[in-house]
């Protein structure tokens, strides 16, 4: 018998807009012959089934839903939410309660990734090069020019919970910063200032199965625009995206390395992409996504197609893997 998904996105923060991208191309990326797929929006006040383009209420007690006359009962949910609540750990709980298996990180990976001060430094800690940070707390006081003395300029402020370069600011000088935080503060309660690394731009997708680490090629990202914002990431002809990247072996296999010990040390489950920089010869951290963009011309899709693999093989030895590892025995 078919396993029935819920193919979950939507959620709370101006994320949204991407989230409804990556619905998109997952209902082509998981097999429809091996799996029943619900499409299930989620937003502050409503979980809604969304079946030919009607909403059926979710009961969120047990996450069953009734479609006419059927009671529908969940088999396993595939996140596919860029924000809160999806990746930073509280759907994970809500689901880990009701005892639905689900396709990405536990509550503690999720809640340490989507926190990137908090990511940056705890993976410092095993040898990993971050760049230089300040965070920020909103409420908090701050002197811009004792940031400006630990980050340099130019230096890029962004929400510390967040992705999709909303409310990402690059600060060339500091008359500039506090318009720059400010804007930051709207998408998230704290900001993370940092210090501006020069080099080449990598991302590096990966999963885990069977004990076995499956990591993609390597993309390298060259914006038009002047870093890597939500313009040049959703905009056609605004970035090139090079896949696999245009550097040696050696550097090639250092950075998958990394991104495997990553995996490891956050004990990731499911798909993640891990964002870096390359400058010169070290490599260092921008940040690890567990709920990476999964419309067609992503990166994640890109790497599973320059890899050679079959993207329904790659989205089922996933789905079976986590359902395994998060079903309640």
């Amino acid at each position: 018998m078919k396993k029935i998904i819920a193919l979950i996105y939507g959620g709370y923060s101006s994320e949204e807009i991407v989230s409804k991208k990556s619905v998109e191309g997952l209902k082509n990326f998981i097999d429809n012959n091996k799996y029943t797929i619900y499409p299930v929006h989620i937003c502050m006040n409503k979980w809604s089934a969304i079946v030919d383009n009607k909403e059926y209420n979710i009961d969120k007690n047990d996450f069953s839903c009734q479609i006419e006359s059927d009671i529908i009962k969940f088999d396993y949910a595939y996140i596919t939410i860029h924000g809160t609540p999806g990746e930073d750990g509280l759907l994970q709980g809500y689901f880990e309660t009701i005892g639905i298996p689900y396709s990405n990180c536990n509550v503690l990976a999720s809640a340490i990734t989507f926190n990137k001060f908090t990511c940056n430094t705890y993976l410092k800690a095993f040898g990993v090069k971050v760049a230089d940070s300040v965070l920020l707390r909103k409420g908090n006081t701050f002197n811009k020019y004792e940031i400006i003395e630990k980050t340099g300029l130019p230096c890029f402020v962004k929400p510390n919970a967040g992705g999709s370069s909303f409310g990402v600011s690059k600060v060339i000088k500091a008359s500039e910063i506090d318009d720059a935080i400010e804007k930051a503060f709207k998408e998230s309660n704290e900001v993370i200032i940092e210090q501006q690394i020069k080099g080449t731009e990598l991302t590096c997708g990966l999963y885990k199965a069977n004990g076995v680490h499956n990591v993609f090629p390597i993309t390298e990202v060259v914006s038009k625009n002047d870093f890597f914002d939500y313009e040049a990431k959703y905009t056609a002809n605004m970035a090139e995206e090079i896949t696999p990247a245009r550097i040696d072996n050696n550097t090639t296999e250092r950075i998958k390395k990394i991104a495997t010990l990553i995996y490891d040390i956050l004990n990731c489950s499911g798909i993640i992409r891990v964002d870096f920089i390359l400058s010169e010869n070290s490599v260092f951290l921008l940040e690890v996504n567990t709920t990476p963009g999964m419309t067609p011309t992503s990166f994640i899709p890109q790497q599973i197609k320059a890899a050679g693999l079959n993207i329904k093989d790659v989205f089922t030895e996933v789905i079976e893997e986590t359902y395994k590892n998060t079903k309640r025995s």
